[in-house]
């Protein structure tokens, strides 16, 4: 059995509502649910960016269902969105109207192209083209 894709990717954050802004203008996610402790934003093709509050989820979560385990994190982690060579000037003149700086431009050996920059929390985050990887 193998797994079909990553479902889930888990942002820590001081500002989970200036931080989902932030996705919002640069990416256009659509929220799928906000509370004060998460905003779960819609990632493209059945995924899920989640923006924790860092600190509220290391003790878990009781729900109806059953019990979420407790998780963290810290410091500048990454995240890549995969986007179409094509729209790679587009995406670089998008962030330029919005105030982002591109902090690394890399051309891989495959081909693809990744354009890196910092969200407001100070991760990592990636655009990414086909040819990044050998399975993208």
């Amino acid at each position: 059995m193998r797994p079909r894709r990553i479902l889930e990717t888990a942002l820590y954050c001081d500002d989970v509502a200036e931080t989902a802004r932030f996705y919002r203008r640069l990416l256009g996610l659509t929220p799928l649910f906000e509370s004060d402790r998460l905003v779960a934003m819609d990632g493209g093709e059945g995924t899920v960016l989640l923006l924790f509050r860092r600190g509220h989820t290391r003790g878990g979560l009781g729900t109806s269902g059953g019990f979420v385990p407790g998780h963290d994190g810290s410091g500048p982690v990454h995240l890549a969105f995969a986007i179409e060579a094509p729209d790679v000037p587009a995406w670089e003149a998008h962030m330029h109207d919005l105030g982002i700086t591109i902090e690394s431009r890399v051309t891989w050996a495959e081909g693809g192209t990744s354009l890196y920059f910092r969200d407001p929390e100070g991760h990592s985050v990636e655009l990414a083209t086909p040819g990044t990887w050998p399975t993208y």
